[in-house]
């Protein structure tokens, strides 16, 4: 796992926006894909796999019914609520794993356990101790969320530059300047990383959250229009929670070009 957090970190690099030719390249290839989709829905069979335009009336149907605007908000308030509490939770005891090298080592091996663990393996438990509301729910998704998060700031802040430490420390830095302005700038990148894998994870934990509890939100409509093949509506209900995925995905990039100022004094 450190080594894909240190792969992912070196990948992940702040400030490198989406230029002209990237947002060209992207929607050459939206486009691509959606004439692949048409081709597959006059070939597949409409009902099996429906035309852009069907979905795309279903998304207008949907929309002015307001159970697309319902379930949307249902799912986000909770995965955001999970999400938030997993990277209050998860930030601290990784750099705090990392830091308490005696306490990470002895934490480490519980929470790759934990980490290899199907979430789903927990919800009938989570039902049992939370019932069927918001909280189990939201429990579930920072369940999933939470170990990346750990893992990656825990191996971000093991790979701090110790010739940096080292330099900081013969300048007379007390040790919260050193974690201010050595360790934590240095881990960014990996926290970043796990904040971009806790909010995929929690996404995905989000939809089994509400397939497992009460069928509410957009893994209700999931369930709901898979079950009865109305793949139009369905198909709405996937593109949203992959635009859902690819906003947070991208507000996280922003965050980490926006904190890339604040790192810079590490890498120099």
């Amino acid at each position: 796992m450190q080594q894909v957090a240190r792969t992912g970190a070196r990948v992940a690099r702040p400030g490198r926006g989406a230029g002209p030719v990237i947002v060209l390249a992207r929607l050459g290839f939206l486009t691509l894909l959606i004439l692949l989709w048409w081709l597959a829905s006059r070939h597949g069979g409409r009902n099996i796999i429906p035309t852009p335009a069907a979905t795309a009336e279903a998304a207008l149907r949907l929309w002015s019914e307001g159970r697309l605007q319902t379930a949307l908000g249902d799912s986000l308030r909770v995965f955001v609520g999970g999400f938030v509490a997993a990277a209050l939770v998860g930030i601290p005891l990784g750099a705090l794993m990392g830091t308490v090298r005696i306490l990470g080592r002895t934490l480490d091996v519980f929470v790759y356990a934990l980490a290899a663990t199907p979430r789903v393996a927990f919800i009938p438990l989570i039902i049992l101790l939370l019932g069927l509301g918001v909280e189990a729910k939201t429990f579930i998704v920072f369940l999933g969320a939470v170990m990346p998060i750990i893992l990656n700031t825990y191996a971000g802040v093991l790979d701090a530059d110790e010739e940096l430490v080292e330099m900081a420390r013969s300048t007379g830095a007390s040790s919260w300047r050193i974690y201010g302005h050595v360790i934590l700038p240095g881990a960014l990148p990996f926290l970043v990383v796990g904040l971009r894998l806790g909010a995929t994870i929690g996404l995905i934990n989000t939809v089994v959250a509400e397939l497992y509890t009460a069928v509410r939100g957009l893994g209700g409509l999931l369930a709901i229009y898979g079950n009865t093949f109305r793949m139009a509506e369905y198909f709405v209900i996937v593109l949203t929670l992959a635009l859902v995925g690819v906003a947070v995905t991208e507000a996280l990039r922003l965050l980490e070009a926006r904190l890339a100022r604040w790192r810079a004094p590490a890498g120099n």
